[in-house]
Order: structure tokens, then sequence, then C-alpha cells
């Protein structure tokens, strides 16, 4: 009778979930249950992605050591190592945005030279940019421009940015990473000569799973994470990132502005 009774008291809140009169309460809970079912599937989904794809590299690296001169076999290696590094990119970025949206994100901060992190990320994304003959520049000022933060993060950030633009940007376009100091902030700047973005998605850039340019129907378009990452690993160091885009056709600019320590 006890059992009968739950199942009746269980179907008639139905109904009235059904009909909206849900309390607020409850939905909050909702809410917080899914978010929280979405994190940890993220995670779980992750981890094993990132176990088969640590089996697949190290299949790699001894097919590399065979002394087979087949020119086939070489592109294929070449073509497997460069898709599973694509891959594992993805799934680290995936594996962060469990830990942002769980509040598990730790930095590691230490005194930093800013141009020096985004010089290393620019080396990182240079086969890249000559993979897809693209004219990257860089301007940094001659002294340091020293922050607290964590580097790896913060190359984190600008490699993702490079290679947004890298692959908005057309064979032969322009990549400009710049660093500055404006009062008490300093400033990281990567123009591109790209396909720009809409203005109706400008605003959406950096929301989670939002593809800055969706219109292109690219086949290495992403899931649209690397952007959001970018923002919530610079607000994690009390920083701002913002885009800006005259239209399609006329390229893009992502500014980061960080603050400086007192000297």
């Amino acid at each position: 009778m006890n059992d009968q009774s739950d199942f009746v008291r269980r179907t008639e809140a139905g109904v009235e979930r059904i009909n909206g009169h849900v309390a607020d309460s409850e939905l909050m809970y909702n809410r917080h249950n899914i978010g929280f079912a979405e994190n940890e599937f993220m995670t779980v989904f992750s981890h094993e992605l990132r176990n088969s794809l640590g089996a697949i590299r190290s299949a790699t690296h001894i097919l590399r050591m065979e002394t087979s001169g087949d020119p086939a076999a070489v592109k294929a290696r070449a073509l497997i190592e460069r898709q599973v590094g694509q891959m594992a990119r993805l799934v680290e970025d995936l594996l962060d945005v469990s830990r942002v949206r769980s509040g598990h994100l730790r930095l590691q901060c230490e005194r930093i030279d800013l141009c020096a992190v985004a010089s290393h990320a620019a080396q990182t994304v240079e086969f890249t940019m000559q993979q897809r003959n693209h004219r990257m520049t860089t301007a940094f000022p001659d002294a340091p421009v020293w922050l607290q933060a964590d580097p790896a993060r913060l190359e984190q950030v600008f490699v993702n940015l490079l290679l947004n633009a890298a692959k908005y940007t057309e064979a032969g376009g322009n990549v400009e990473l710049s660093v500055e100091r404006q009062e008490c902030e300093a400033v990281v700047r990567i123009r591109d000569t790209g396909i720009g973005i809409a203005p109706d998605i400008l605003p959406h850039v950096f929301d989670f799973f939002v593809q800055a340019n969706p219109s292109s129907r690219r086949a290495d378009a992403g899931l649209g994470i690397g952007l959001a990452l970018v923002r919530s690993l610079v607000e994690c160091h009390g920083g701002r990132v913002t885009a800006a885009s005259d239209g399609l056709l006329h390229g893009s600019e992502f500014t980061v502005r960080l603050p400086m320590p007192a000297e």
C-alpha cells in the first residue's frame, strides 16, 4: 500500500511538472543535477579518450622506428600523428572545461615574462602556420612584461587563439601577435586577415559549444570550446578577453588584458 501511495505521489508530481507547476527550488535542484551529470560525463568521456589516444600514439612511435622507406607508409604515419595530436588537444580542452565548470581548475602562478610566454606560443604554432601558408608576425616590447601568472595556462590561451586565427584564415593570409603595456595592464592582441565573424555571432563567441564561424562549414571547425576555455582561463587570472570583427571577410581581432602587479 505504501509503495502504491508513493507511486501515486510521484505520478502526480510528474503531472504537476508537465503542467509547469514546479517549484523554483526543484528547478534549481534539477538543473544542478543535470549540470553535474554533464560534467561527470565529460570527465569520464575525456579520460577514456585520452587512454585510447595514448595507446595509438605509442603505436605510431613504434611505426616510426620501422626502417621502411615507403612514401605511402611515411605519409600515413604522419597523418595519424597529426590527427592524434589534434584529438589529444581536444581531449585536454574537454578536461579543462570540466575542471572550470566544477571549480577544480587550479593555477600554478609565478613571476613570468609575458613576452617569453607569448613567444613560446608563437613557436608552438609555427609549423601549423607554415602548413597553412600563413605569414605570422610578432611585436614585443624591448623590456620584459612581468606578471604573476600561470605560464602554462597563459600559453594555452595564446596557442588556442593563434590556432583559431589559423583555422579561419585562408592560405596566404596574415596573423599578427603583439604584446604591449597599457597603464596597469598587459595587453596581448591576435589579429588575422581571415573570414571574420558575423555580427550576430560576435556577442556569443566565448560561450561554450558556440563556433565562431558556424557558416564556414569547415571540417576542422571543432566543438566550439576553445574560445570558451580561453575566456575562463583569462578570467581566472583576473583579466578579460574581447573579440572584434568588421564582419565576414574582414578578419578578426582578439584582445587579452591582464592585470600587472604594482611595482
